[in-house]
């Protein structure tokens, strides 16, 4: 369920949505810190469901101390309309037994609202890669896809490197965690949307993020800045303690 934040309803119809899938590495994720953080888009509000493990924190956009101890949640919605722009950013993991549930209960919010289209950042196992995926990066349109240069994302075999004329070829995105589901729902309900997807191990995904994010950049033209240029971003101050708050000196 969305709930706004502010006195009126905000209004999404015709506008992009941006949202990350939870999975490996959390690039999706940290992409989307990214824009927010950049772009400096408004909050306009959240969802709340019990799909989503809970969790809530400091802004972590926080510019100065007064807007540090903002208190922000699991699933929350920003908004520019003025780049005809939504983003639904997603701070904790999916209960695993409510992955389904969450993926409608998504799909009924972005029919609801009247979103032109939706675009899922998300991520793969780069170590399941088939070789004929080594230049696939996602799914978009026909025109999209041909304008820009990209590979569609190619199905595979059931079985990595084991080709039968009895099966079919599946779409499959390891690690991708609700990526699959979500886009196969819509193509089933014909919901307007696409993934951008990158390989990747986890470990330090931040230039994955930096990546995948200047992809989204060509398609969508976020910035107006020279492309391919991770100083043209702005990272967020929470990403300092990206990886904890560092070895306490008391130990020494």
């Amino acid at each position: 369920m969305f709930i706004s934040s502010q006195s009126s309803t905000p209004v999404f119809k015709d506008l992009t949505l941006v949202m990350p899938a939870v999975a490996v590495g959390n690039v999706g994720q940290l992409a989307v810190d990214l824009i927010i953080s950049t772009l400096n888009v408004r909050r306009v509000g959240y969802l709340h469901t019990d799909c989503l493990i809970p969790m809530a924190g400091n802004n972590p956009y926080a510019t100065c101390k007064d807007d540090a101890e903002e208190l922000h949640t699991a699933a929350e919605v920003y908004a520019a309309p003025e780049l005809k722009l939504a983003i639904l950013q997603i701070r904790a993991p999916i209960v695993k037994p409510k992955s389904k549930r969450f993926r409608q209960l998504l799909l009924s919010w972005i029919k609801s609202s009247g979103f032109s289209r939706t675009v899922v950042l998300s991520s793969s196992h780069a170590y399941q890669r088939d070789d004929q995926q080594l230049q696939g990066l996602l799914k978009a349109s026909a025109d999209a896809l041909k304008e820009l240069g990209w590979k569609e994302m190619e199905k595979v075999p059931p079985c990595l490197g084991h080709s039968d004329a009895n099966t079919e070829p599946r779409l499959v995105v390891p690690g991708g965690g609700i990526t699959k589901g979500l886009f196969t729902d819509s193509c089933t309900e014909e919901v307007r949307l696409a993934v951008l997807l990158i390989f990747c191990s986890e470990g330090n995904n931040i230039p994955d993020a930096f990546t995948l994010l200047n992809h989204l950049n060509d398609w969508l033209h976020l910035l107006d800045s020279p492309k391919h240029e991770a100083n043209n971003w702005k990272i967020p101050a929470s990403w300092s303690l990206l990886f904890g708050s560092g070895i306490p000196p008391a130990l020494f």
